[in-house]
């Protein structure tokens, strides 16, 4: 195998976390949705995306942040869909205004006294039964992406390529588009890795030096949680299922940890 491929589909060597670890893990996602929720409280009509990411980036700073394995998003109405979003630059907050009833995606990742968090919050501004309804079903598939985890760390032969294979075929199933699909790497979900903090050259990207040193170190797909993934899911994962309905996308992200004991969500119930 010649050293591009050995890195792009190398086997990432992970260790278990540590009890340290999923506790500085845990203040860092609870901030993170306290982060999310204090801005769907301050948010107004004719707010813009770009705004409200760069007030969750503020709050962040705030409490102490000052780094990030990215740099806060927000996607309203038929932008949380990403219909027709290709490149990169698509993805970015835009200056879609804020309406009556639009759903509404924050995703923030701050990395706090060196633990990383990734979340993802969907609400609507307003009724949006649609929302709620989607809301609704991704408490379900929470359970169901659990119990296919705690599987998958059990039984040989079931890989993480089917585990996404089996979510992406339940949100068909349910009748609405799996829009992680649109992701850049098409992921369900992406490695997390606790990581001493200090000054790191900037990444010209709204992805931070964690986020890029942990696929330059672990190779570019035992990182990302797709349909190709295989081998090892030790460690800790942010998993974000991305649905889409008529007119509207939803979605929920947080941490789900794998060791020798099978799989777990990083809180019990869902912080969302």
């Amino acid at each position: 195998m010649n050293p591009l491929k050995n890195w792009l589909y190398g086997r990432a060597k992970n260790r278990p976390l540590t009890a340290e670890d999923l506790e500085g893990m845990a203040k860092s996602q609870a901030l993170a949705y306290a982060c999310a929720k204090a801005i769907a409280l301050e948010a107004k009509e004719g707010w813009t995306e770009a705004q409200a990411a760069r007030l969750m980036d503020v709050y962040l700073s705030d409490h102490g942040v000052d780094a990030a394995f990215h740099k806060s998003f927000a996607w309203f109405g038929e932008r949380s869909r990403f219909d027709g979003m290709k490149r990169w630059l698509d993805f970015l907050p835009s200056a879609r205004p804020l309406r009556p009833g639009d759903s509404v995606i924050l995703d923030t990742a701050p990395f706090h006294k060196g633990f990383p968090a990734d979340i993802g919050y969907s609400y609507s501004f307003g009724e949006n039964l649609g929302v709620e309804k989607a809301r609704s079903f991704l408490k379900e598939l929470r359970g169901e992406i659990l119990e296919l985890f705690s599987a998958a760390a059990t039984r040989p032969g079931l890989s993480g390529g089917d585990i996404c294979e089996a979510v992406a075929r339940r949100i068909t199933e349910k009748g609405y588009d799996p829009v992680h699909h649109r992701y850049p790497g098409g992921v369900l979900g992406h490695r997390l890795h606790p990581a001493k903090e200090g000054w790191r050259p900037p990444t010209l990207t709204p992805f931070g030096w964690q986020a890029v040193s942990g696929i330059v170190k672990g190779g570019y797909f035992p990182e990302l949680m797709n349909e190709g993934h295989r081998g090892d899911l030790v460690g800790g994962w942010a998993i974000e299922p991305h649905l889409g309905g008529a007119g509207f996308g939803a979605k929920f992200e947080e941490m789900l940890v794998v060791d020798e004991k099978g799989a777990r969500w990083l809180v019990e119930g869902p912080p969302w």
